[in-house]
């Protein structure tokens, strides 16, 4: 974008114009839904196979501080004020946390690349944080889904959901090793046009009914699918399976138009479904809502930064770097917003804060890094 904005903005603002809320041309109906429920299962799989545990290694302990630390904050000052400001219900307030636990890795990465500092010191702590801020996220997606569905914050619930995030990410690097395996073999005995994408998207498809069908929000399992066909994933005690870098590429290739065609639609279908004519701008709340989750969103991201041993302006960096929620705060609203427990002032509110964040991090980022000297070529 000629504003140097994530393209996501775009697509969010194509839906709001083209939606209920501006012309009414579009009206999102089930097929829309459809094709939007697959793109945010793309998109997670292309987080999941650009998932690389190594970067967390070399980037040490400052990623996990800065990650708990900005995953912690958000969750718990995001919880409170839902629910002891607001008066919200348990359910929301957790769904409120929740989302502003989001670090949007892809706005973050881009700008890194921009700037040439994603091989920096900095952009390592910042880019492993966002990793662990993923990974975190989608457990926590994962319990709020079942929280939504199964009648509750129970302990049985949750149980049920980490069981299941442990053996299915337990088991996911052995799945990884017979699928690259067997789909390698066929890329390799066949000229059928096509036949990579076309199968990693029906193996994409496959993972995301099984999580649907163990109780897990279906974009979990397309996450989990990437993980396993990345470069490579650790096995808990320490060991790897290593696959073949340049077959992961290949995949990365050849899934990335497809994942580009679908992935837009669930950012419109956002647009679409925030009807901006049934809220009430009147009244306080919305701007007193919005205005206290702004504030949230930037404290409880850029304190971790100051927990760890830094300069202050990379402190500031590695902070702001965090902020943005993009597509991953987008998921967490829409998922609250499908289920009901998001209603449409507090959806609005919540997708005020998340585009805020994504707008205006990345020039914010751009400003502190202009401060710096220039990365050494």
């Amino acid at each position: 974008m000629k504003l140097n904005a994530p393209s996501v903005i775009g697509e969010l603002l194509a839906g709001v114009v083209l939606g209920p809320s501006l012309l009414g041309w579009i009206e999102p109906i089930e097929a829309v839904k459809l094709m939007a429920e697959i793109g945010i299962i793309l998109l997670l799989f292309e987080v999941g196979l650009e998932t690389d545990p190594r970067r967390l290694v070399r980037a040490g302990p400052k990623s996990l501080v800065v990650a708990l630390a900005g995953f912690g904050f958000p969750l718990l000052l995001g919880f409170s004020v839902g629910y002891w400001v607001f008066k919200l219900s348990l359910l929301t307030s957790l769904f409120v946390g929740g989302t502003l636990t989001a670090t949007s890795i892809g706005v973050t990465a881009r700008v890194l690349t921009d700037l040439k500092r994603h091989h920096a010191p900095e952009g390592q702590v910042i880019l492993g944080a966002a990793i662990l801020d993923d990974v975190m996220g989608v457990v926590l997606l994962a319990l709020l889904y079942e929280f939504s569905i199964g009648g509750g914050v129970t302990l049985g619930n949750a149980g049920k959901v980490i069981m299941f995030v442990g053996a299915f990410f337990i088991l996911a690097p052995i799945a990884a090793k017979l699928m690259s395996a067997i789909i390698k073999h066929i890329n390799t005995t066949t000229e059928i046009p096509g036949l990579i994408p076309t199968t990693i998207v029906s193996l994409v498809l496959f993972f995301a009914w099984l999580a649907h069908s163990m109780g897990a929000p279906e974009l979990l399992g397309g996450f989990a699918a990437g993980l396993a066909l990345s470069r490579r994933f650790f096995l808990p005690f320490g060991t790897a399976l290593h696959a073949d870098p340049s077959f992961a590429e290949h995949i990365e290739t050849e899934m990335k138009p497809i994942i580009h065609l679908f992935t837009p639609i669930f950012f419109v279908m956002v647009g679409l479904s925030l009807n901006l004519r049934e809220i009430d701008w009147s009244s306080p709340f919305i701007w007193v809502f919005s205005m206290a989750l702004m504030i949230v969103a930037i404290v409880g991201k850029l304190a971790g930064p100051w927990l760890i041993r830094e300069p202050w302006p990379t402190r500031w960096i590695i902070g702001t770097a965090m902020i943005p929620r993009g597509e991953v705060g987008l998921i967490f609203a829409e998922l609250g917003r499908g289920s009901g427990i998001l209603n449409n002032e507090v959806y609005a509110g919540m997708v005020v804060v998340i585009a805020l964040t994504t707008i205006l991090s990345p020039f914010a980022m751009k400003r502190l890094y202009s401060l710096l000297p220039p990365p050494l070529m």
